[in-house]
């Protein structure tokens, strides 16, 4: 007696999600598969098939502006290191912070420190001061040049 793969039943059969997108190569498919099966002796109007083309360029035009605003998107997501960098060098003005709680401590106590260095924690910025401290940046009151001397 002959065996049946498995694989040939049709509930084990990989199925491919439905898509209500028509992508380009879709398109292009279906344009080649209506010239090859027109009729010879009535052939598709010049007017429809050049709009049908220009709706596939439309299509292609739209896809690429797709990509390159998801590009510029991703851009736009500067790292907080590179976008609080111009902080290096400047005093900062900041409430003294309980390093076991990372509450501000009470009496509200004013600190003012030097940035050194900006690192990156789980997506924010910490702020390294001379002082040895690191805050947030939601933590600043105040920024200054630093005194000349």
């Amino acid at each position: 007696m002959t065996t049946i793969d498995p694989s040939y039943y049709l509930r084990n059969q990989q199925r491919s999600a439905p898509s209500s997108e028509l992508g380009k190569d879709e398109f292009l498919r279906i344009l080649m598969a209506q010239i090859q099966n027109q009729d010879p002796l009535n052939p598709m109007d010049d007017r429809e098939f050049i709009a049908q083309m220009t709706t596939f360029s439309s299509l292609e035009q739209m896809m690429n502006m797709n990509s390159s605003i998801t590009q510029l998107v991703n851009n736009q997501m500067v790292s907080p290191v590179i976008q609080f960098s111009h902080l290096i060098g400047k005093e900062l003005s900041y409430y003294a912070i309980d390093s076991e709680t990372g509450k501000v401590i009470e009496p509200k106590e004013i600190k003012q420190s030097t940035v050194i260095s900006i690192s990156e924690k789980e997506g924010f910025a910490v702020i390294e001061l001379a002082n040895e401290d690191k805050i947030y940046t939601d933590e600043i009151i105040r920024i200054t040049q630093p005194a000349q001397a």
